[in-house]
């Protein structure tokens, strides 16, 4: 794909050839999906979530199909943090496009450490934090839903990064600006949102979940609506960059994130059968603003009119 200047944007600083990143958790490592796309074509992606030790994750069934979407519980299975950087970073590092590793933990310490790991590595341009985990020193209370466990992880990690922090929202809470809000007070340099909603899948003529851990995440197209209006929510409660994820499919999707407030957008679910989405999106999203008559994606970003 050839370079396309009016969708030259940056993040925390971050220069990004495009807003549409791969999401974590939908493209493995990064690496896996080298022979399907041109990794460089992206603006950027997410490494699916790393923790302090290794994660076996959840039984199968881990996906099902629904209208609209899908239903996952891979149980955040990883590789853990040392075999990340003795055996993916190698290979990310050698990329032009900016990487950044998505990481979750149960305790503020879990997160701590697999920064102070991370840093001390080349060919990362930023963290996600997933604070969608129930913090086991607070009795199981999930960071994203509580506004001053949230803030304190999020202090916590920015005491010790050298990269620039994003957060991953969770979008199962009853108002999403406190949220936002905990996480720019706690000195993140973005958010991310939203992350998947709580759902069940039963099979009638068993009267079993279709998910082996029982409840899973829905992502995909049914929950753009959705998502749309908890970036819009977010970006106007903060003044830190946010970017936008939930069933977004094709570049005029991405274009309703940016007019909703997002800076940049991530990717996901259509990965799963669209490998190549990210950058086949960006492409759309450069048609889009050409057709449009718009000099740059960066004109785009927070002018809903509402």
């Amino acid at each position: 794909m050839s370079e396309d200047t009016r969708l030259g944007t940056s993040l925390c600083g971050i220069a990004l050839r495009n807003p549409v990143l791969a999401a974590s958790g939908t493209f493995g490592y990064g690496v896996e999906f080298a022979s399907q796309v041109d990794l460089n074509a992206l603006g950027g992606l997410v490494v699916k979530g790393i923790s302090r030790d290794p994660i076996e994750g959840n039984p199968a069934p881990r996906l099902f199909e629904t209208d609209g979407g899908m239903i996952n519980s891979v149980g955040l299975q990883n590789i853990g943090v040392h075999a990340f950087v003795k055996e993916k970073l190698p290979q990310l590092a050698n990329l032009r496009t900016a990487v950044f590793a998505n990481i979750f933990g149960y305790q503020t310490e879990d997160y701590v450490e697999v920064v102070r790991v991370l840093d001390d590595h080349p060919g990362l341009a930023g963290y996600e934090l997933n604070v969608s985990c129930p913090n086991t020193t607070h009795g199981g209370i999930f960071f994203s839903s509580d506004p001053a466990l949230l803030s304190e992880v999020v202090s916590a990690v920015k005491l010790v990064a050298k990269r620039p922090v994003v957060v991953k929202l969770s979008p199962n809470v009853s108002a999403i600006e406190p949220l936002a809000r905990a996480a720019e007070a706690g000195g993140a340099d973005a958010i991310s949102l939203v992350n998947t909603f709580i759902a069940l899948a039963i099979d009638a003529r068993t009267r079993q979940p279709r998910i082996g851990a029982g409840f899973g995440g829905l992502s995909g197209p049914a929950i753009k609506p959705i998502a749309l209006r908890m970036v819009c929510q977010a970006a106007r409660a903060v003044t830190i960059p946010v970017i936008g994820l939930g069933g977004i499919s094709n570049g005029e999707d991405a274009a309703e994130f940016l007019i909703a407030g997002a800076s940049a957008v991530e990717v996901g679910t259509v990965s799963f059968w669209d490998p190549a989405a990210p950058a086949r999106i960006a492409e759309d999203l450069g048609t889009f603003l050409r057709r449009e008559g718009i000099a740059s994606v960066r004109d785009l970003v927070g002018t809903l009119k509402m």
